[in-house]
């Protein structure tokens, strides 16, 4: 594993040091149920058949919203003399950006949130309509991107441990997951991953290092299958699941901020669920008269609905000369602003209607390949500083935002008939004739 510091200290060779048991709690009523028990599961992959029938493709632009961070006490200092760089209209969705003393650019996004919003309206503008879209069967894609020290990690990854409120998009989505599924039919699990120095390495397992990248020729979808998958079945398992990967995300301190990722951090968070009440019409099995059994068409196999939600919490861009960083610092940087650019590049070409868009130039760019120009809905928080120290990196990265408005998406919901399970009540099934069977036969 390559060398650096984690955010507790630790060594490489920390292991998942924590027994996960499960529990399930009496589902609600209505097929929804809030998963109220302890611990998690290592999962146990199913299979199941893509239903063969056109799945619909609607366009879906990414969006995006850009959130404007406090000055903080360096900067109320330092800046105390000076007007913030930035004006923000939230009412309009607008965003002023000073030039100088007298010029300003306008931009425009499709929410502002200023220094004084709350995580609560935050995670209800930016993701909680992808979350909803995942529940329903789509994948969705929730990312920060910005300078270091403006936010990202608190927006996406804050616990909210000493204040409720506080909590991030990664806690509340998970919250609004499990309130929504059921744990007697459906399945929530997750993966926790960091890209460092171009290698993937496992945060739930650190010894799990340089973890490869799998795409399905057909389909184009990127999973890392060797990354270490937890089914979780309630908040409080699923906090130190999150609790140990921050743990292990390298961290350092620069002159930009004391606690500055080195890391790109993915989490995903997979969604099974089985969909009742279809239709007798959608699939059916003819006996020999032609006609549909009333015990045939009650084991019609069950139709599966597997989404994703990933969040991104991107390493902060640093200018070097800024940052301070050298020696080996200096390499993390470069390999953050390299994967960054890369990024950027693939934005362009998207914004643009390329015929190429350069994904394989980066680990990063090719694991998000399915959130920008795919099939997942996205949806993008730029943050920004107020100091007029780091005007160019804010206009940098609100350019970014505004590129990234320009791509569309073509949202794809996927049905998976699920023969194996159909397979199981088959079995079932026969065993009880086979009974009968033995019983009537006993009879006579």
């Amino acid at each position: 594993m390559a060398s650096g510091t984690y955010r507790n200290g630790a060594t490489k060779a920390a292991k998942l040091d924590r027994t996960l048991s499960s529990t399930y709690a009496t589902p609600k009523p209505a097929g929804k149920s809030r998963l109220a028990g302890s611990g998690a599961a290592i999962r146990r992959n199913s299979s199941a058949v893509t239903v063969a029938k056109d799945d619909a493709h609607v366009p879906g632009r990414v969006r995006v919203a850009v959130r404007l961070r406090p000055r903080n006490s360096e900067e109320l200092v330092a800046d105390a003399d000076f007007a913030d760089c930035v004006e923000l209209q939230p009412e309009l969705k607008r965003l002023k950006l000073r030039k100088n003393n007298w010029e300003l650019e306008t931009y425009e996004f499709d929410e502002v949130f200023t220094e004084s919003a709350s995580q609560k309206r935050v995670y209800e503008v930016v993701a909680k309509p992808v979350v909803e879209s995942v529940l329903e069967g789509y994948n969705g894609t929730v990312m920060a991107y910005g300078q270091t020290g403006t936010g990202k990690t608190f927006t996406l990854g804050k616990l909210g441990e000493e204040d409720i409120a506080a909590r991030g998009i990664m806690v509340r989505a998970m919250e609004d997951i499990l309130a929504d599924t059921s744990p007697t039919s459906d399945s929530v699990s997750v993966s926790y991953f960091q890209l460092y120095m171009e290698t993937i390495q496992d945060l739930l397992f650190p010894g799990n290092d340089n973890i490869a990248i799998a795409e399905d020729p057909k389909s184009g979808d990127v999973s890392i299958p060797a990354a270490t998958v937890v089914e979780v079945r309630d908040q409080k398992s699923f906090l130190e699941l999150l609790r140990l990967g921050d743990a292990h995300r390298f961290a350092a301190n620069t002159k930009l901020n004391t606690e500055s990722s080195r890391s790109h951090a993915i989490l995903m968070v997979h969604v099974r669920r089985s969909i009742n009440g279809r239709n007798d019409s959608e699939s059916s099995f003819p006996s020999d008269n032609g006609q549909s059994s009333s015990l045939v068409k009650s084991l019609r196999p069950p139709i599966v609905r597997k989404s994703k939600l990933v969040v991104v919490d991107l390493a902060g861009s640093e200018r070097i000369d800024k940052s301070g960083s050298e020696g080996h610092m200096l390499e993390e940087a470069k390999s953050i602003n390299l994967s960054l650019t890369a990024l950027g590049k693939c934005i362009n070409s998207l914004a643009e209607g390329s015929a190429h868009v350069p994904f394989r130039d980066s680990k990063l760019t090719r694991l998000l390949r399915d959130s920008f120009g795919g099939t997942a809905r996205t949806s993008l928080v730029v943050t920004i500083g107020p100091s007029p120290r780091h005007r160019g990196e804010t206009s940098s990265t609100i350019m970014f935002g505004q590129r990234a408005m320009k791509v569309e998406n073509m949202v794809k919901l996927k049905e998976e008939f699920d023969y194996k399970s159909l397979c199981r009540r088959l079995d079932i099934e026969l065993d009880k004739l086979i009974a009968e069977n033995e019983r009537q036969r006993k009879m006579f």
